[in-house]
């Protein structure tokens, strides 16, 4: 094909005239959201009111992973599945280890955990 006016592109086009630091091409496309399930945000608020409770009756390295947990476990969907998951079991051996205290915890973890459907 030569001259003409009509140009059909699929999928990306780039075009480059000159220029310098030309780094690559910003693709502007995001995954779709995913759904919460229903009760999730209430859960995830549930444990975390009783993660703070907890975290004042166990020993400072205890205390210090809680901390380190929380962000991938309050996160708004934002957190890679494996790092909330992996938060929500740091904080379930925490729990386990202090027994009777840390009942409630565990129990929210699983509760979380159930409705992220991972158990």
């Amino acid at each position: 094909m030569s001259g003409g006016g009509t140009h059909n592109y699929y999928g990306d086009n780039v075009n480059m005239h000159g220029g310098t630091g030309n780094v690559g091409m910003v693709k502007n496309q995001s995954a779709p959201a995913q759904a919460v399930p229903d009760g999730l945000e209430q859960a995830v608020r549930e444990l975390v009111l009783l993660i703070q409770e907890l975290r004042g009756q166990v020993p400072e390295a205890s205390a210090q992973a809680i901390d380190d947990s929380l962000p991938a476990i309050t996160a708004d969907g934002s957190a890679q599945p494996q790092q909330r998951h992996g938060a929500l079991m740091a904080v379930a051996g925490i729990a386990a280890t202090v027994g009777a205290v840390g009942q409630p915890v565990l129990e929210a973890v699983n509760r979380v955990l159930e409705l992220l459907g991972v158990k």
